[in-house]
């Protein structure tokens, strides 16, 4: 099933500045060949469920291992069946109807 994932890790314990956390995460979601849009607040994610929750995973695995002793993640994910969206298609739908 095609999952498109609004992903949001912070690793705690590790001060105030977390990008090298983010990058490493981001490293891992690419290195998982999934389609990615970095925004300010996350990560959109879209792939094949267990492909995503796969990396999700491995994404904590990798923060863990650069030393964040915690990690809260928020995730917010969508499935449709009745027909295929990308993520690319959701923000043209809204750009259009903005004119």
């Amino acid at each position: 099933m095609q999952v498109i994932v609004d992903l949001c890790l912070v690793p705690l314990g590790v001060g105030v500045s977390v990008s090298k956390y983010v990058a490493e995460c981001h490293r891992v979601l690419e290195e998982a060949g999934l389609q990615t849009q970095l925004h300010a607040y996350g990560t959109n994610i879209e792939g094949e469920w267990d492909a995503v929750m796969a990396a999700v995973k491995r994404c904590h695995e990798r923060v863990h291992a650069l030393g964040a002793p915690r990690i809260t993640t928020t995730i917010k994910l969508g499935t449709r069946i009745d027909r295929a969206q990308t993520m690319a298609d959701k923000v043209r739908s809204v750009e259009e109807k903005l004119g």
